[in-house]
């Protein structure tokens, strides 16, 4: 009963928040609000697409909905909604895949992900982690590169072009060492072949590879997060084992099209700023080592803008388009 009770002052204490609204906001939304998620359900950004829509239906007494468009990496379901009206009523999940990586990497994306977006709110993502199986006699990331420089290695990715894949690439580049890239389909199937002995490397989102870390049948080496994760506090982050432009996470934002009202960007970004800090939101993103950063509107852009610089010509460089 308690915990309800906190999780019901704070839905209360968002609300109240928006007492004091630009006139042309007050009446939004005034029908159901879609929120596209570029994947199948149960996809990271139909978790994230779900977790919001649950809570600011409560929070702003209106319907939000996800709407999965999976398909094309993500381009399918983010160039829809870079393509819908700017009324308000048209977000999509963005993310360091959808509108960083994959618009770089192919020759015809639909969409530009800062000229035809909105960029309302930053939502977060877990870190990647390079891990091992027991069986490869490895225990750092300085050994691993050690090892690769006298045998030939494969590591695994949830695929091409996911921020795992890429962040590996990136690090035997600058180690000056040669791995061979095995790509699945998802995270899951990527560490079925490590858990069977098939690859001995592999690289995911933390999430993705928590249980069987808990369960010791896989190694951390480093984590791409800019500290080290509470939970484990013994695994480096890639910064510290040398590496320090390898800083990223599998980020998530909520984006519409270009032109939607200032009013209306302004208030969905801090009714998403209200529900991130709910208790139960909280805990469940600490789970999952997603790091959660308060940014408006501006800065959201400015990071995604950055992160388009930084991540497009490392996509173009290692990823192949059909």
């Amino acid at each position: 009963m308690r915990r309800a009770g906190g999780i019901a002052a704070a839905i209360i204490a968002a609300a109240l928040a928006f007492a004091v609204t630009p006139a042309a906001a007050l009446d939004w939304p005034t029908r159901p609000v879609r929120i596209v998620a570029p994947s199948t359900p149960g996809g990271a950004a139909d978790l994230f697409a779900r977790l919001l829509a649950d809570h600011l239906t409560v929070l702003l007494k209106q319907r939000f909905y996800v709407d999965n468009r999976p398909g094309g990496g993500g381009l399918i379901g983010a160039a829809y909604t870079a393509h819908a009206e700017p009324d308000g009523y048209t977000f999509v999940t963005s993310s360091i895949a959808y509108h960083a990586i994959e618009p770089a990497a192919s020759p015809n994306p639909g969409f530009d992900p800062m000229r035809d977006a909105t960029h309302v709110a930053y939502i977060g993502g877990p870190p990647n982690v390079f891990i091992v199986s027991p069986k490869l006699g490895v225990r750092s990331l300085r050994e691993l590169v050690a090892l690769a420089k006298s045998k030939s290695l494969d590591f695994v990715s949830p695929g091409v072009g996911t921020v795992g894949h890429l962040l590996m690439e990136e690090m035997a580049c600058e180690a000056g060492i040669t791995l061979v890239h095995v790509p699945h389909k998802g995270s899951a199937q990527a560490m079925l072949d490590l858990l069977a002995g098939n690859v001995m490397l592999g690289t995911m989102t933390w999430s993705s590879a928590l249980g069987q870390t808990r369960a010791g049948k896989v190694i951390p080496i480093a984590v791409s997060s800019r500290a080290r994760v509470a939970e484990f506090p013994d695994v480096p982050t890639l910064a510290e084992s040398g590496y320090p432009d390898l800083v990223v996470r599998t980020w998530f934002a909520l984006s519409g099209p270009a032109g939607v009202p200032d009013e209306i960007v302004q208030k969905l970004n801090r009714a998403v700023g209200a529900v991130l800090d709910m208790p139960d939101v909280k805990q469940r993103l600490d789970q999952d080592a997603i790091e959660r950063i308060p940014m408006t509107p501006a800065q959201v852009t400015a990071f995604i803008g950055s992160e388009v610089a930084k991540w497009g010509p490392i996509a173009k460089k290692y990823v192949r388009a059909p």
